[in-house]
């Protein structure tokens, strides 16, 4: 499978992250196991985590994912062939939060530990904190870099204003650059990327891996009616999607998808990987057999003339 590079950094990865948010949430650890073997298996190397997954699951306190994969990379002793990406500055309780050096570099200690690694290759800044300057936080990473125990760094949730000076910060201070900047985007929620961030982003060439990929599960298709809400325990999260521009949408999404023969989920995410700025969309599963649309997604190669089909449908301006 092609490899792309992440931003500036030295990274390589498949062009779909998995989302490891589901780890400890909607499915147990050996069914995570046996998920995170298929998708290296099929060629991908990507796996997109955070310390505070998955804190929000009655009884868990946050950690969950980290621990799972790092006792699937124990397990399997395949370390070096993993792009392990994960955050800091979530809500982990009892004021564990936030992006202050003294902060993280604590934070980075129990990420390495549960993780069960001396490194992490992307370590993101998973909410943006108002009350630290930029340049604390990059002073923060670039303690961890001259220690080994972080590789590259990115940014999650900013403003494009704070994104913006914390680039600034980078060139003027001689400080560690945000490679990676990981926004919400799919076909559905394009608007704000497109307008806020996607220059800035191709002007300082970060690479860029998005969350929400299909939309909470709605461009998968299997969301077309109130009813459908209750297939999964994140169906609640798609009403909103549930209007003509999302009708359009899928609609757009079921003429191409029977172009190719493959599902709507993997068009969606093929529409991602298909646009210039977008390094690695990061989509999740609950099953083995679900990989098969990321897969499916990473080996499509849309048309200029289906591209547009999805274009048309999912333009906020209409």
């Amino acid at each position: 499978m092609d490899k792309r590079k992440l931003g500036g950094s030295d990274l390589e990865v498949a062009p779909i992250a998995f989302g490891g948010n589901v780890f400890g949430w909607t499915i147990e650890e050996q069914t995570s196991i046996d998920i995170l073997d298929q998708f290296v298996a099929d060629g991908f190397n990507l796996i997109d985590t955070a310390d505070v997954y998955s804190r929000w699951n009655p009884g868990n306190q946050g950690g969950e994912s980290e621990t799972i994969i790092g006792n699937w990379m124990k397990s399997r002793n395949n370390r070096q062939q993993i792009v392990i990406s994960t955050k800091v500055g979530g809500d982990m309780g009892s004021d564990r939060k936030g992006l202050s050096k003294d902060y993280i570099v604590t934070a980075v200690e129990a990420s390495l530990k549960r993780l069960q690694t001396d490194y992490i290759d992307l370590y993101f800044s998973h909410f943006d904190d108002l009350a630290t300057p930029v340049q604390e936080t990059l002073e923060a990473y670039e303690q961890l870099i001259k220690a080994g125990k972080v590789r590259w760094i990115g940014a999650s949730n900013f403003s494009a204003a704070r994104l913006q000076e914390a680039l600034e910060a980078s060139k003027n201070d001689g400080l560690p650059k945000y490679q990676v900047y990981q926004p919400e985007y799919n076909l559905y929620n394009r608007e704000k990327y497109e307008e806020q961030y996607e220059q800035l982003i191709v002007d300082n060439q970060l690479g860029v891996i998005n969350y929400y990929a299909l939309a909470s599960g709605f461009l998968s298709g299997k969301y077309r009616s109130e009813a459908d809400l209750q297939k999964s325990p994140r169906g609640g999260g798609v009403k909103s999607f549930l209007n003509d521009r999302g009708f359009r949408i899928l609609n757009a999404l079921d003429q191409v998808s029977e172009q190719y023969n493959a599902s709507p989920a993997s068009v969606a995410i093929a529409w991602l990987i298909a646009r210039p700025s977008i390094t690695a969309p990061i989509a999740s599963v609950t099953n083995t057999i679900q990989l098969e649309s990321l897969k499916e997604a990473a080996a499509l190669d849309l048309s200029a003339e289906d591209i547009s089909i999805l274009d048309e449908a999912s333009d906020w301006k209409k």
